[in-house]
């Protein structure tokens, strides 16, 4: 039961978020605010959410942070990138084509003084490419991409070459990634390590099957 409506609250009573803003709930920045561009389609990961993947991550990487390269290649409000980089990963390369967002980007890696975070303005098909035929490689993918665009289909072949050995992919969509036998053959290479949902976000952690030409 709402007591004070000027003060809407949230899961476990804690107050809303105004929608223009996104809290880093672990590591160095902890609790820390940063704003995020009003913009169409633009939908930070919610709190619990992350608070989730990232456990999920942190065991999967023994909790050692400092050896983790990630790319967020679809960064956004910057939700993902910023909560690895708060958490010690040694870089953090956050990618996006829209100008104002990654000014506002480069706005909040100014506040934090995140010197492990790199920003590059680009297409994330053609910059994933790019970086493949370049030798880049990650041990941790964020695959946040805008919904009803099929990106993930597409975006997920391209991952296959810029992951580091036993690397994984993060994947956050508006639908659950098909599971069994009947795989569509992009997401055949992978296996679901952990997959879960919260409200109408699905998200997922990926590995390459052993076996994966």
């Amino acid at each position: 039961m709402q007591r004070k409506p000027a003060k809407p609250q949230g899961q476990h009573g804690r107050p809303r978020l105004a929608p223009q803003q996104v809290r880093i709930i672990g590591g160095a920045w902890k609790r820390r605010l940063l704003p995020v561009l009003d913009a169409l389609g633009l939908r930070p990961t919610p709190d619990r959410v992350r608070e989730t993947v990232f456990n999920w991550i942190n065991h999967q990487v023994g909790g050692d942070w400092d050896t983790v390269d990630c790319l967020d290649l679809f960064a956004g409000s910057g939700a993902l990138g910023f909560e690895a980089a708060s958490r010690g990963a040694r870089s953090v390369l956050m990618l996006d084509s829209h100008g104002p967002a990654v000014r506002q980007l480069e706005l909040n890696k100014e506040t934090l003084k995140a010197n492990n975070v790199n920003l590059l303005r680009g297409d994330a098909f053609a910059v994933a490419r790019d970086m493949a035929l370049r030798g880049q490689r990650f041990d941790v993918i964020f695959l946040d991409p805008p919904y009803q665009q099929d990106f993930v289909a597409k975006a997920l072949p391209l991952c296959i070459d810029l992951l580091k050995e036993g690397g994984m992919v993060y994947v956050e969509a508006e639908f659950a990634l098909p599971a069994g036998d009947a795989l569509p053959d992009w997401l055949l290479p992978w296996e679901q390590v952990r997959a879960d949902k919260a409200g109408m976000v699905y998200y997922h952690l990926l590995k390459l099957h052993e076996n994966k030409a």
